[in-house]
């Protein structure tokens, strides 16, 4: 909450609730530290925000480090939050809809190597999908899980079949309930 929601609303909120509060922003300033420059990158930060972050990468002194991170925890009151912590809890693999999504997949998979009749309806609904790759990685993925050596087919189907289906992942997201 910033500080005109913080006067405007109708019941004031108590100090150690506000502190509260500040504590989670400098947290979650402080787990983007921690992140790579890519990773920066990708959550499109102010400016600001991101000078601090990178600064408080280059110091070493506990104290300064200490400043920087209730610096960067400042920062953050004037950013919108929801987005960031989304975004770090799918790099985190916390995210349900994506999880349910991956797993959706690997039942997929799972599926289409026990019985390969299943590839048309997978071509149904996905007709993007190149069919002799799909039958060559199946065909293949076969062979390895009956020699018992190493799922390397069974990695690319599933690759196969989360690239051709990303556009409708929602799609994919809801069978899976």
């Amino acid at each position: 909450m910033n500080e005109d929601e913080y006067q405007n609303s109708a019941e004031p909120i108590s100090k150690t609730k506000r502190k509260a509060e500040m504590d989670e922003l400098q947290d979650i300033g402080v787990r983007l530290v921690e992140l790579s420059k890519e990773r920066l990158a990708k959550l499109n930060l102010p400016e600001r925000l991101l000078d601090a972050i990178n600064e408080a990468k280059r110091i070493t002194a506990n104290g300064a480090t200490r400043r920087q991170k209730q610096y960067i925890g400042s920062l953050m009151r004037e950013v919108e939050v929801a987005p960031i912590i989304d975004q770090l809890q799918r790099w985190d693999g916390k995210h349900t809809a994506e999880n349910a999504y991956f797993h959706q997949l690997e039942r997929w998979r799972d599926r289409l190597i026990a019985d390969d009749k299943l590839v048309s309806e997978w071509m149904i609904k996905y007709p993007q999908t190149d069919s002799q790759q799909l039958r060559a990685l199946i065909r293949n993925a076969q062979r390895e899980l009956a020699a018992n050596k190493p799922p390397k087919s069974s990695r690319a189907l599933f690759i196969l079949l989360r690239e051709n289906s990303e556009s409708s992942a929602p799609d994919v997201a809801e069978e899976a309930e």
